[in-house]
């Protein structure tokens, strides 16, 4: 099997960060079968491009966007710089051909002035969201959320966004084991799902109120009828104060979270065990067979069935 080919492109101003993130998440990846699954290509407009002091070589042009399977466009300190027509034309091909086409902080700009954008969901750090949607506004920005996916084209917030957009893309190709395993080399949460609030805040963990210890012990008792009510009984606290709590330091509701991690749990038991469907489903905390297959493509993109063939393949072979 092919190397999948992650072109990076290096713009004037771009983001260090955002730069770096885009090229060491996937260089870090090695799938089930044991090999390298992703290479990485740095490529520009310019042989050489200058950012905040530093001063980097490109070893390619576009044309690596003729083959690359995803190309990804970090931030740049200055949005609305012009965006020559040959990249222009160059990022509309490879989508039309198939290619994902990606952005992180606001290299979303660049998509938004490719047209790529038009019609379509996508995210930009907060700060720059409202320029985003007034300079475009065929383009439904989501300002609060921390990636969108689009299908082949998927837009993430600032900086630290992009390495879970990243680590998203990677459990699109490669599965969650290996997700997961890039995650922990990165020392980073694979927990954050796209629909994450870009605003979280985190109390300290000495903190009464941390939900820290709830969190754990939900994670490993994922089974039974847990309710908002339930949950802050355990907590210690009202339904209203817990549910309000809850979004503050993770992001999402309470029942949002509890699918989440039920289908991730899920997608462990496909991929590592042959226990059938229902059994992963009970496994994973679904009181219902019919309800873990809804969640599970509503979350995933995939069926239960079509998610065990897709990932499991490598590791047999």
């Amino acid at each position: 099997m092919s190397m999948h080919k992650v072109a990076v492109l290096a713009l004037p101003e771009f983001t260090p960060l955002d730069f770096g993130i885009a090229c060491d998440a996937f260089r870090l990846v090695t799938a089930a079968s044991g090999v390298q699954a992703y290479e990485v290509q740095v490529c520009g407009c310019s042989r050489t491009v200058r950012t905040r002091g530093l001063e980097i070589r490109v070893p390619h042009g576009l044309d690596v966007f003729a083959d690359a399977n995803t190309i990804v466009v970090p931030g740049m300190d200055n949005p609305t710089a012009p965006i020559s027509k040959a990249l222009r034309a160059a990022l509309r091909t490879a989508s039309a051909r198939g290619a994902t086409i990606t952005s992180i902080c606001t290299g979303a700009f660049v998509l938004a002035a490719s047209g790529l954008l038009d019609g379509k969901r996508a995210t930009t750090h907060w700060v720059y969201a409202a320029q985003l949607g007034q300079l475009h506004p065929k383009i439904n920005v989501e300002p609060d959320v921390l990636f969108v996916d689009e299908g082949n084209i998927v837009t993430s917030a600032g900086m630290s966004a992009g390495l879970d957009m990243c680590l998203h893309l990677i459990r699109r190709d490669q599965g969650q084991a290996v997700a997961a395993r890039v995650a922990r080399l990165a020392v980073a949460p694979l927990s954050r799902d796209g629909g994450q609030a870009q605003f979280i805040r985190h109390d300290p963990p000495s903190s009464p109120s941390s939900l820290s210890p709830l969190l754990d012990w939900m994670a490993k008792n994922l089974d039974g009828g847990h309710t908002v009510q339930t949950m802050a009984k355990r907590a210690g606290m009202s339904p209203r104060t817990f549910a309000r709590r809850f979004r503050e330091q993770t992001g999402t509701t309470p029942l949002q979270w509890l699918v989440a991690a039920r289908v991730k749990r899920a997608q462990e038991v496909l991929e590592e065990s042959e226990a059938s469907l229902d059994q992963a489903a009970l496994l994973a905390g679904f009181d219902s067979p019919v309800t873990f297959r809804a969640r599970f493509r509503r979350v995933v993109g995939l069926t239960p069935s079509e998610y065990r063939r897709r990932f499991t393949l490598a590791i047999r072979k």
